[in-house]
């Protein structure tokens, strides 16, 4: 470590150390000198003895050099300044490297930045990240395992207190509330969240302090908020006074006693406007049965667990006792709700899995194809790799007697290879400063079709994107460098010295083939992938629903500081259902308890002749006032819906969807059977009708089990959500229903609304992101790859314009040059798409999860994606071709 450390020093005063040097060499050839002349020599012969006794002084300065620092770092710098100067005379080849190789390193760099954001990048300020997790339950359901992160906060409090294994545990939850009062109330996100959310941060609040424990406790915690920093500063003013100030947040007036620290986003990637306690939020609910029963209850899934293993407690161990304790509370649930599945039979689970749900167990579509998006920029940076490859090789065989005259001069291999790989890698660091600027700008793009893109990530300093960003570079250096290696580390060396320009051609120009070759494959790759994503999208998009989607909003009205008792909040839900109905564009409009992809409902179902219906899978109610069906443009497909008769009083009805119908009673016609509600001993509720089935909670879901029952008869204080079916454009019905509905809310109230094709829309997104991603980066890669046949292309007819020459002398025509050329590029395309689709049946079954609906073996797309890439083929040959075409013969029959 002293000697390293020695020699740095005496690097750093190298000057110092050669003048010295030569003063001290100076001073002995002198005293030599003298003493010769003491001997009687004279003046040169003096000179001559003191330099045979002093020796090799070149040989002499250059040991004592290389002692005053590292001797690869010398060669480096060398290499560096030699390679600097071989640039500067080809600015152009410069230039094309850094672009193409900046194109690929920027495309990696801005899915690393997405990857690593929606995976692996720990939330800010949050303590002992490698312990914390979050809860993902698992249980069997008809032969199905299922996973879910939202459960009850009975199930909370359960594992919670039955067990060990954690020192810290909290519960978590997010939605969008009116904050705010009068014209500033807006929706903004709100994070709910226990008392004991904030031990697992080491942060410090901004001002002001965090709600603790004991302001979170069953039934209703305390009025309190915690404002979120952002929200402070742009609706606050950042002002100091704030603390003590009343914000109503949903219907509950909130006393402000803290404000986050600046960057804290807690288990979200956004900051939330507020934080409320769990046990204030659940606790002020306007339905009175979730009011009153959430935390004893196990029928509202709303939460998230997350936890912190104790010092040495490993993520499987926290498992099993996780499932301990839920197998526990599985029985507790079962004895409130005997229709439950024994835990023999159903094998319930808990997991201590990632605390970021994309890579958790729970990982959706979007992180998945994000995956795949990763792979695809990739195999963009090995095209852009293998283009820039092609480009070395030209540059190498044009430097070929170049490199022989060094070799010749004693240059050794290994020298020679540090040289090529310090221009490879020196280009490539320039390509990553191009790509870095390209991951900052048109990343941001690309961050917003994947997260919440609150504009705190910058690539220019985040140091782990730039740590990417080297990383693949240097890669990228390594790998476009071998090429030229592989040339020029062999072959015969007076042969190279004695060689003309065209010695060797085809055989390298084989290796260009390959590259090109390789090129078409990954491109034919990316294609097929943006073909089937596209096939997929349009698959979703025109799938049938069960209702109509795009012609429907949705309003909510929240009751802030007004106190309805039941009667007065029936009359109010009248009025706004009559005003929504009078509203000029409403052809329907109705109260229901649940939207699809929004909320969904569920109890105990009872059945004559079936022991368990929950055996079956999992039925969801929806309640709704008479037009429900002609608002959702559900189709009834046999018997009737229910309408104005069913009221209450009367026979109790309900209409089931035909998936239901035919679980429920295979074979049979479900017109007038009996279903039980909440408990095997109440009176029968009798089907009335079949309707088409709906799709309410995941596009790629089988089952669709759901029945619908007259909020008259089951709920009649009311409905949830008003759904409401416009006659045209729905987007243009939003602003003007909520204003009209405004004017019947008293008091701070606040009628908010929203398309439900929004939450439609947001199922499809994996499509759409896995379309939109690959046909990017697919075409990027056709446009490289084209550009790289276009050169190998031009290239050959350069190298063969004697040959073509001669061709032409001895009659060939134009239209057999133009055939000859251009059946070079059509074979390399042909070989490029065999080998494409090859590849890519091999990634067929891995893929096909991510599809919807399409099989990834389609040959619809197969045989676009190949006549696409031999049109590209012929094209990018074009021009050389008609090059060749007009080859003068006479010069090249005079020509060497």
């Amino acid at each position: 470590m002293r000697a390293a450390w020695n020699r740095f020093r005496d690097l750093l005063r190298r000057d110092a150390l050669a003048r010295e040097m030569d003063e001290e060499l100076g001073f002995h050839r002198a005293m030599l000198e003298r003493d010769g002349r003491t001997d009687g020599l004279d003046g040169a012969g003096a000179a001559r003895r003191a330099r045979r006794r002093l020796g090799n002084l070149t040989r002499l300065n250059e040991e004592l050099r290389a002692m005053w620092g590292f001797a690869w770092m010398d060669e480096m710098a060398r290499n560096v300044r030699y390679g600097a100067r071989s640039l500067a005379k080809s600015p152009g080849f410069a230039i094309a490297v850094i672009i193409t190789l900046g194109l690929g390193i920027g495309a990696n760099a801005a899915l690393f930045s997405v990857i690593d954001r929606l995976m692996f990048r720990p939330y800010p300020y949050m303590a002992s990240p490698d312990r914390v997790d979050r809860v993902y339950l698992q249980w069997d359901q008809r032969a199905e395992r299922r996973t879910e992160l939202a459960f009850e906060y009975a199930r909370f409090a359960d594992l919670r207190r039955w067990t060990s294994s954690f020192d810290l545990a909290a519960a978590i939850a997010g939605r969008e509330m009116a904050v705010g009062s009068g014209e500033a109330t807006r929706e903004r996100q709100v994070d709910i969240v226990s008392g004991s959310f904030w031990d697992f941060f080491d942060a410090r609040p901004a001002l002001g302090r965090f709600f603790v424990a004991a302001e979170d406790t069953t039934p209703r915690g305390a009025e309190v908020v915690v404002l979120g920093y952002d929200f402070w500063q742009s609706e606050m003013g950042g002002r100091r006074d704030v603390i003590g100030q009343v914000l109503q947040v949903g219907n509950v007036p909130s006393v402000i006693i803290g404000v986050a620290p600046r960057g804290f986003t807690g288990v979200d990637d956004r900051d939330a406007a507020v934080y409320v306690p769990m046990t204030t939020y659940a606790g002020s609910m306007t339905q009175e049965n979730l009011r009153n029963n959430y935390y004893t209850r196990y029928d509202w899934g709303w939460l998230s667990m997350m936890v912190r293993r104790k010092p040495g407690v490993t993520r499987a161990q926290a498992s099993a006792d996780l499932s301990v304790a839920y197998a526990r509370s599985w029985e507790a649930e079962r004895a409130l709700s005997p229709g439950l599945p024994p835990s023999s039979l159903a094998h319930p689970a808990a997991i201590a899995g990632a605390l970021k749900v994309s890579a958790g167990p729970r990982a959706g579509l979007e992180a998945k194809t994000a995956l795949w998006v990763a792979g695809v920029a990739l195999i963009v940076l090995l095209i852009a790799c293998a283009n820039v490859a092609n480009l070395y090789l030209a540059r190498t065989i044009a430097r070929r007697r170049e490199v022989a005259v060094r070799l010749a001069l004693g240059v050794n291999r290994r020298r020679l290879v540090g040289q090529f790989l310090t221009e490879s890698i020196g280009l490539a660091l320039c390509g990553c400063v191009a790509g870095i600027a390209l991951a900052q700008w048109g990343g941001a793009a690309m961050r917003a079709v994947f997260t919440p893109d609150d504009g705190t990530l910058n690539a220019f300093t985040d140091v782990r994107t730039i740590l990417a960003a080297i990383f693949v570079s240097v890669g990228a250096g390594v790998l476009t460098g071998l090429a030229p290696l592989v040339v020029s580390s062999r072959g015969d060396l007076a042969g190279a010295l004695k060689a003309g320009a065209r010695e060797g051609t085809l055989q390298r120009s084989r290796l260009r083939t390959v590259l090109i070759v390789a090129q078409g494959a990954l491109s034919v790759t990316l294609l097929v992938g943006a073909g089937l994503f596209m096939r997929s999208l349009a698959n979703a998009r025109a799938l049938r629903l069960g209702y109509d989607a795009d012609q429907i909003v949705l309003a909510t009205g929240t009751a802030r500081g007004v106190t309805l008792s039941n009667d007065q909040r029936v009359a109010l839900g009248r009025r706004l259902l009559s005003a929504a109905q009078a509203l000029p564009g409403v052809d329907h409009a109705a109260w229901v308890s649940a939207v699809p992809f929004f909320s969904t409902n569920s109890m105990d179902l009872f059945v004559p002749g079936i022991d368990s219906v929950r055996k079956l899978g999992r039925f969801t109610y929806t309640t709704g006032t008479p037009d429900y069906f002609a608002a959702m443009g559900t189709r009834i497909l046999r018997g009737r819906a229910f309408d104005s008769r069913d009221r209450a009083g009367t026979q109790g009805v309900v209409v089931v969807s035909e998936g239901m119908a035919h679980a429920l009673w295979p074979g049979e016609d479900a017109i007038g059977k009996c279903i039980r509600l909440d408990a095997d001993t109440v009176p029968c509720t009798t089907v009335i009708g079949v309707s088409e089935d709906m799709v309410e909670r995941d596009l790629t879901g089988a089952q669709h089990f759901s029945y619908f029952l007259p909020s008259a008869q089951f709920q009649p204080e009311g409905g949830f959500v008003l759904v409401v079916r416009a006659r045209g454009d729905a987007a243009a019905l939003e602003e003007p229903l909520r204003r009209r509905l405004q004017t019947e809310l008293t008091g701070a109230s606040y009628a908010s609304t929203e398309r439900l094709s929004t939450f439609v829309d947001r199922q499809r997104r994996s499509w759409e992101i896995g379309a939109t991603m690959f046909a990017a980066f697919g075409l990027l890669a056709l446009a490289v790859a084209a550009v790289g046949m276009y050169g190998v292309i031009s290239y050959n007819v350069a190298q063969r314009r004697q040959e073509l020459g001669v061709r032409v002398a001895l009659g060939a025509d134009r239209a057999s040059i133009m055939r000859l050329v251009v059946g070079q590029a059509t074979r390399v395309g042909a070989a490029g798409i065999v080998l494409g689709s090859l590849g890519s049946l091999l990634a067929a079954r891995f893929v096909q999860p991510l599809l919807f609906r399409q099989s990834p073996t389609d040959p619809l797309v197969y045989g676009v994606v190949a006549a696409v890439l031999l049109a590209t083929s012929v094209v990018a040959s074009a021009l050389p071709a008609f090059r060749a075409t007009r080859v003068d013969p006479n010069e090249a029959l005079r020509a060497e």
